[in-house]
């Protein structure tokens, strides 16, 4: 294959992930806000531990002598992580997305990418309700999830001993796998765009939208998270309940 004609299929590649980018750009939008906004609300929570005992590990393998504020925000920064995260929810929303415009295309049913959507802004509206205290059922906390980190953690934990370069990144992709509500509210935004490039786009902005929340964890630790989490907790669900609303539009119209 000779230089021109590999010019050519990336030039090509290029035009297709553009035009799936464009075709999407709502739901991905969304996808990135509900992932600013659940990070704020929700994933310090969760993830906030993870990330802070990376942090720590990261930081002793440092010499004092060379302890320097690059450095430590380097460490705090956790790009392989965030990376590695990354990953699998791109590979997951990609395979979201194709099974849907799988199921799509033989069945006809093109009324179910509506219900996709649908069923991901009542998600971002059931959290937004859990975060002003109102009782939503199914919306609480979950036993399965604590069970599969318990799963996890027996396997990865080597990776925590030093979680830099690949070991961070591999620590992310396995993380990846948590059990999360956000995550299945935003895998099933996702799948209604029944285009496998749409999904991993879509679930890079959410990635890419919580990595905001867990940096500032990173960096400043127990007391700027909860100075975060406390503004988070009026911005959050005024977001997830625009984004909610607004998907439900969005699916309301797929629907008609």
């Amino acid at each position: 294959m000779g230089e021109s004609q590999v010019m050519d299929l990336l030039a090509a590649g290029f035009f297709i992930c553009r035009a799936s980018a464009v075709d999407n750009s709502a739901t991905l939008m969304s996808l990135f806000l509900a992932g600013l906004a659940g990070s704020g609300a929700h994933c310090i929570g969760m993830c906030g531990p993870i990330v802070l005992s990376q942090v720590t590990s990261r930081l002793e393998g440092i010499p004092a002598s060379s302890m320097v504020e690059m450095n430590r925000l380097s460490g705090a920064a956790l790009v392989p992580y965030h990376f590695g995260r990354m990953t699998t929810y791109a590979a997951l929303g990609g395979i979201a997305a194709s099974l849907s415009g799988g199921i799509i295309a033989i069945s006809g049913l093109r009324f179910l990418a509506g219900v996709l959507l649908g069923f991901a802004g009542l998600f971002f509206l059931g959290y937004a309700g859990r975060t002003l205290g109102i009782a939503m059922p199914g919306f609480g906390a979950s036993s399965g999830k604590s069970k599969a980190a318990a799963m996890l953690g027996g396997h990865i934990r080597p990776l925590f001993r030093k979680p830099v370069g690949w070991r961070g990144y591999l620590l992310g992709v396995a993380l990846g796998f948590l059990p999360c509500g956000l995550l299945y509210g935003a895998l099933a935004a996702a799948s209604s765009t029944a285009d496998p490039i749409a999904g991993v786009f879509g679930m890079v902005a959410f990635a890419l939208g919580t990595v905001p929340a867990l940096t500032v964890v990173g960096i400043s630790g127990h007391i700027a998270a909860g100075r975060w989490n406390a503004w988070m907790v009026w911005v959050a669900p005024i977001l997830l309940l625009v984004n909610g609303f607004f998907l439900l539009i969005l699916a309301g119209g797929m629907m008609i």
